[in-house]
C-alpha cells in the first residue's frame, strides 16, 4: 500500500504571534506593505519573529526574510518600529535577493 500525505494548510502568522505572546514569548511582526514591479508576496503578508529568532510566514523569501528577521531582533530589543525597504536599485537587493526587478517596504513593529 502507499502512504497517503495529508496536506496541512499554513498556520496564520499573526495566530502563531498570539499563541507566542500568551507564552510570554517577546513577538515583533513585518508585514508587506508596499510593493512594485516583480514582488514575491503581496501586500499584507506577515512574517512574525519572536526574541529567540524564531520566525513563522513570509514576506519575500531569500535573504530578504534573513535581513527583515535580524532588523526585527533590534524592533524587539529597543521597542522603535523600523520601515525597510528593499528594491533593485538598492544595493542590498542584490545581496538579499531582489534582483528580479521588483521593489518592496516592510513595516517592523513590536507586538504588545
Amino acid at each position: 500500500m502507499s502512504e497517503i500525505q495529508i496536506a496541512h494548510e499554513p498556520r496564520d502568522p499573526l495566530m502563531i504571534a498570539e499563541e507566542w505572546m500568551k507564552a510570554g514569548k517577546d513577538v515583533a511582526v513585518a508585514t508587506v506593505v508596499e510593493t512594485w514591479g516583480s514582488a514575491p508576496r503581496p501586500v499584507g503578508s506577515h512574517l512574525v519573529i519572536d526574541s529567540d529568532g524564531l520566525f513563522e510566514g513570509s514576506v519575500s523569501g531569500g535573504c530578504v526574510e534573513g535581513a527583515v528577521v535580524a532588523e526585527a531582533a533590534e524592533v524587539i530589543a529597543d521597542g522603535k518600529p523600523r520601515m525597510l525597504e528593499f528594491g533593485v536599485a538598492d544595493e542590498t537587493a542584490w545581496r538579499v535577493g531582489l534582483s528580479c526587478g521588483g521593489r518592496i517596504k516592510v513595516y517592523v513593529e513590536r507586538l504588545g
